[in-house]
């Protein structure tokens, strides 16, 4: 089959998120100038650069009482930081939690039933016992194609690290099983690994 995205595909549901899978999900915290900690996943993140460390977020939604966007970006754009939390499989529920849609001044943390914890280098809340929690500061919003698109990029200035996930000087993975974003309403853990050598490596 082949469509062209601006005619339609035809089907019951749209394929664009079960091609481009598995998806890292950013488990978004932020803090508005109220005072209120906002918490919600975004499955369009990703790590985009090792030195200085950043990471990236989409946001592709508006709400009412938000002008143009939803409470991440909004709050963001007021503060200049941001902190990702790395969503575990035994969290799957509260993650689910948070993603409702809800009044600007209700606290998703409250709502899910998480403890937070604060950030280090950031004014910002983080999910207290995540497997690892990601602080940073923005750098560039960037307004993407369509109407609620904004592209969210940040450095890295601090990373938490849960003890138990660390193997021999290692983050290993497969200690928490990281949730994955597909298709629809479809997720997948990870509990499996294998390693391959990269052909420089050989040499």
């Amino acid at each position: 089959m082949f469509y062209r995205p601006s005619e339609g595909h035809s089907l019951p549901h749209n394929p664009f998120n079960a091609i481009v899978t598995p998806r890292p999900i950013g488990w978004i915290s932020t803090r508005g100038t109220d005072g209120t900690d906002n918490l919600a996943p975004y499955s369009f993140f990703n790590a985009v650069a090792y030195t200085p460390p950043q990471v990236m977020f989409a946001s592709t939604g508006t709400k009412a009482d938000r002008d143009g966007t939803k409470d991440s970006v909004a709050n963001i754009r007021d503060t200049g930081v941001f902190c990702v939390n790395i969503v575990e499989y035994a969290m799957r529920d509260a993650m689910n939690a948070s993603s409702k849609t809800l009044p600007a001044n209700v606290d998703e943390f409250a709502h899910a039933g998480l403890t937070r914890e604060e950030c280090q280098e950031i004014a910002c809340a983080r999910v207290a016992g995540a497997p690892a929690a990601l602080e940073c500061r923005l750098t560039q919003i960037i307004k993407l194609e369509g109407e609620t698109n904004f592209l969210v990029l940040g450095e890295v200035v601090g990373v938490h690290m849960r003890d138990d996930c660390m193997v021999n000087g290692m983050f290993d993975v497969t200690k928490f099983q990281p949730l994955a974003r597909l298709g629809y309403k479809d997720y997948a853990r990870i509990d499996t690994l294998f390693s391959l050598v990269r052909p420089d490596e050989l040499a």
